[in-house]
């Protein structure tokens, strides 16, 4: 049985999963409403007006 990915902790819950609880499928929302959850911008990367010019 898996886990919760968020407590990581208790296993899996059918109506909620692959949280154990509605409280961990809240937590996980809004870490997304939030910006939690984002790819790393490469900081090796020009500005894109420096790539434009010919």
């Amino acid at each position: 049985m898996a886990t919760c990915p968020i407590c990581r902790r208790k296993p899996a819950v059918e109506a909620y999963k692959p949280f154990c609880s509605k409280r961990c499928a809240d937590v996980d929302l809004q870490r997304w409403f939030t910006g939690g959850y984002v790819i790393p911008e490469s900081v090796d990367e020009a500005p894109s007006e420096e790539r434009d010019e010919d």
